[in-house]
């Protein structure tokens, strides 16, 4: 697989932008590090410090750097202030998975929708990508609703496909197709989904 350096531009995501993260963006992680879950199946840092916090912006920008993926965070429009994240990781043959989560103070106002929707719509269009995937816990039923919203179908159940917390954990398989109508993307003033190049 091509690992050339990828460009992570600033897309338009409704009330949010998808952006390159910053190294301002450590309140956020602060939130992300005491969630019960999002320690677990990322690399945000379950004990928050300043070093820790920018070890991860910075793992974040090797991502492009190595061409291992695209690293958004998603931040409001009003103030900028990030509360989330969406990754879209390539893996060949015109294939990517992608990951989110979101700070608990924000979960309910539709961030990762708006970010779902907006990097998948990139992915297909933008990239030219032709499956996007998304891997999801069974009991994970908002994380299920926000896929199944944006287009996303069920695939079934992979069963003991990945180990959390030292324990195997069956996973629900979504996917996306280029061929499939697109999902709903939110657009910005003049029809814009890409803000900046």
């Amino acid at each position: 697989m091509d690992r050339r350096p990828l460009f992570v531009p600033t897309l338009f995501a409704g009330p949010f932008d998808l952006r390159p993260w910053r190294l301002s963006d450590a309140d956020v992680l602060r939130e992300a590090g005491a969630d019960p879950y999002i320690p677990l199946v990322t690399t945000v840092p379950a004990r928050y410090d300043a070093q820790s916090a920018r070890a991860f912006v910075e793992r974040q920008w090797e991502k492009a750097a190595t061409g291992a993926g695209y690293s958004f965070a998603v931040a409001r429009r009003v103030d900028e202030r990030a509360v989330g994240f969406v990754g879209l990781f390539p893996q060949g043959d015109g294939r990517a998975s992608i990951g989110y989560w979101t700070a608990a103070s924000t979960r309910g106002q539709g961030v990762a929708g708006h970010a779902l929707r907006a990097v998948a719509g990139w992915a297909l269009s933008e990239l030219g990508l032709a499956r996007l995937e998304l891997h999801i816990e069974p009991w994970n039923t908002g994380s299920l609703r926000t896929a199944e919203r944006a287009g996303f179908r069920r695939e079934g159940l992979l069963r003991s496909h990945r180990t959390i917390a030292g324990e195997r954990r069956d996973m629900e398989l979504y996917a996306l197709l280029a061929a499939e109508p697109a999902p709903q993307l939110p657009v910005g003033p003049g029809g814009v989904l890409i803000r900046s190049r």
